[in-house]
């Protein structure tokens, strides 16, 4: 076991920011993906394990803090020099004599950058600059704190492209916390969901998916034509332009799409949704599941 957190409370003044009862733990390897709403406890939680907030409860790794490495949401550079002369001084190594440095540096497309002024970077070439700093320590446990925050879609899309491929058969454990569903379901095996500062669910991505969603779910835009159609239905909770149905068996699956595809209705089929996973993950106890 690489961390265990156990009955972990975080208060800042009199709100309770976090509140973990069940243990949560990482093995070596696993890919944690932590989600939530704004306020649901994410950055909390890399800050309590860090040790940069005050918490009660217990927090057990075998790891020492030059063992773990974190990129942070926002990060700011001095302007004074270009960034390869502040990339070496923060990793006290040249880059002509650090072959991994050079490696990441090809890897990332970022040597036409390296003499740029820091707030001459775009914002990818910011967050490749600061990513590479990150993955220097060889971190045996990162986190990775919405590493693509304020970037357009073609942009995030390379860069988490870029993440996968490096990391594809490394043993090293990752806690990646975002907004963006599609980046969890490239990145991470596993999935903590957070609400209101307390855990909804642990475990891995397939099982949650199961336990709320069923074997698979069948998405379909949301009119009265399609209403009236999946009535009898399972339905889940789902953004209000869609409608999800839940599929139990491959039998079930058969009868629902078959039945869209006599009435030249377009869906999606999908075995690990990870927004409709998350949506109703957090609402299945307050009843939002239709009856059949």
């Amino acid at each position: 076991m690489l961390l265990s957190i156990q009955n972990l409370t975080v208060r800042y003044g009199a709100d309770t920011a976090l509140g973990i009862s069940s243990p949560i733990e990482i093995q070596e390897g696993d890919r944690v993906g932590v989600i939530g709403s704004n306020g649901a406890g994410k950055t909390t939680l890399i800050k309590s394990i860090l040790g940069l907030v005050p918490y009660e409860g217990v927090i057990r790794t075998k790891l020492r803090p030059k063992q773990m490495a974190v990129h942070m949401q926002f990060n700011e550079y001095t302007d004074a020099m270009p960034v390869k002369y502040i990339m070496e001084a923060v990793l006290g190594t040249k880059i002509s004599r650090n072959e991994k440095l050079r490696e990441l540096i090809d890897f990332f497309e970022f040597g036409d950058c390296l003499r740029k002024k820091y707030t001459k970077l775009s914002g990818g070439q910011k967050q490749r600059f600061t990513i590479i700093m990150v993955m220097m320590q060889e971190a045996a446990l990162t986190f990775y704190d919405e590493v693509t925050s304020g970037l357009d879609f073609e942009t995030r899309q390379k860069l988490v492209e870029k993440l996968v491929e490096w990391y594809r058969g490394k043993r090293e454990s990752l806690v990646v916390v975002s907004h963006y569903y599609e980046e969890l379901d490239q990145l991470a095996d596993k999935l903590l969901i957070l609400d209101k500062g307390q855990v909804v669910d642990y475990g891995r991505k397939d099982e949650l998916f199961r336990k709320y969603c069923g074997r698979a779910v069948i998405v379909v835009n949301h009119c009265e034509k399609n209403e009236k159609l999946l009535s009898k239905c399972k339905r889940l909770c789902a953004p209000a332009h869609l409608i999800a149905v839940s599929c139990e068996s491959e039998e079930m699956e058969k009868e629902v799409t078959e039945l869209l595809q006599k009435n030249d209705v377009n869906y999606k089929r999908s075995n690990n949704d990870i927004e409709i996973l998350y949506t109703n993950a957090k609402t299945v106890k307050g009843g939002c599941f239709d009856a059949e």
